[in-house]
Order: C-alpha cells, then structure tokens, then sequence
C-alpha cells in the first residue's frame, strides 16, 4: 500500500455531501461513510482538518432573499455547520478514531471555541479536527474559510471533494464537451471563473501557495484514495 502523499490537509465537504440520495438534511448511512473514510485516512497518520458546509440545513444567501439581513442570514449557516461538524465527531468516534469540534463561534456550553494553538494541538494528538462556523464571520463561504484554516494550520493541501471528479471547463452534467482538467494553476482557475471554489478561496490559495486537490465523493474511500495518490482528481495550484 502507498504511503500518504500528505501529512496534514483540511478536506472541504459541502453539507449537501451529508445528504445522500435524499437531498436535504442528514443521511445517517452517508455521515457513517464519510465518517470510516476520515478515520482510516487519520489511522494512516495524516493530520486531519475538516471545514463542512451548512447547505444541507439552511442557506445563509437564501435565506437573506426572503427578508432576513445577511449578516444573520450567514450566522444562521454557520450555525448549521456546527450541527454537521458535531454529527460528524459522533460518527468518527464510533469509527474508533478521536474527533473534535471547534467552532469559530463561542459555544462553550456545545464545543470548544476555534484558536490556533487549540487546533494544532489537537492535530498532534491524531484527533481528527473538525472545523465549524466558518470564519465566524458573515460574507465568507466555507470554501474560503478551509483555505484559512489550512494556511493557518500549516496543512500542506485542501482536500476539496464534490459530486464530479476534477475541475472541468463547464459543468459536465450539463455540457457533453466540457473537457476535464489533471492540473492548473490559481491564476487560471481565477482568470476562466472556475466556480468549484469561489474566487476569494482561490486567491487566498494562490497568495499562500496552497494546492487544492478537486475530487469526487462518489466512491466509498474516496478521501483516502486522494491521499494515497490513487484517486481521480484534479490539482489546482501546487
């Protein structure tokens, strides 16, 4: 078996990645998946940061359509996120490897409360760290909020797993001729407005030199696959 191409990364999962086949909320088989995937992938002993999106739950810019001011339109995502991050350390734990919410947000009372020195000292006890309320701040998305943490963290990638596998020049679910990228850079991924990432993420990427690896979560193990060097991916920057 191949040694891990990394040992410390920050894997971005979407909340709709916690969804399953029912497109809303939280499917307790697919947080049971991902859950065996980060703990055999922190076994290996790679340091393990994982940032989760809130969409499953509530969308702060949806909601902020329908009256409610962005700021606590956001608040109320990153909120979300915290419910998936603790569903998460459940899962992980059960898989037999130790976990650890840290939310951006004080909410001592549910988890601790996001620092540098905390998150690192947890990575050095072989926890898996998972990363909750975003930046704690309104306006950034979860996608810029795992390039953070990573540059913050001192990983060496972000794992940034989604429903395709790789970086394609348009969505190809929906255009038959989009062509798949192995590698590019931040600048050209700025540049061509490749939306698996938001701008800001990839910028933030470019200014620290942070690779981001695009891979599909469709197959069991995928995560673990990507650190091995195994899987289908594409590598922007790095």
């Amino acid at each position: 078996m191949s040694n891990p191409l990394y040992r410390r990364v920050i894997v971005k999962l979407s909340g709709e990645a916690l969804t399953g086949a029912q497109g809303f909320g939280i499917d307790q088989a697919m947080v049971e998946r991902l859950a065996a995937d980060l703990a055999a992938c922190a076994k290996l002993g790679v340091e393990l940061g994982v940032v989760v999106g809130g969409g499953n739950i509530v969308r702060g810019v949806e909601v902020s359509t329908r009256g409610v001011p962005r700021p606590v339109g956001d608040t109320m995502g990153m909120l979300a996120t915290v419910m998936n991050c603790l569903t998460l350390e459940a899962a992980i734990e059960r898989a037999g490897c130790e976990a650890r919410t840290l939310s951006a947000l004080a909410m001592p009372e549910v988890c601790e409360t996001y620092n540098r020195k905390r998150a690192l000292k947890n990575l050095g006890k072989g926890r898996v760290v998972l990363l909750g309320a975003g930046t704690g701040n309104p306006y950034f998305t979860t996608d810029t909020t795992a390039v953070l943490r990573a540059a913050e963290l001192e990983a060496q990638a972000v794992l940034k797993a989604t429903n395709v596998d790789g970086v394609y020049t348009a969505d190809p679910k929906k255009d038959p001729k989009a062509k798949r990228y192995d590698k590019l850079g931040h600048q050209e991924a700025i540049e061509k407005d490749l939306r698996v990432m938001d701008g800001t993420a990839f910028a933030l990427a470019r200014e620290n030199r942070m690779p981001i690896i695009v891979f599909s979560l469709a197959d069991k193990g995928a995560i673990e696959a990507v650190l091995r060097g195994k899987g289908r991916a594409t590598i922007v920057g790095g």
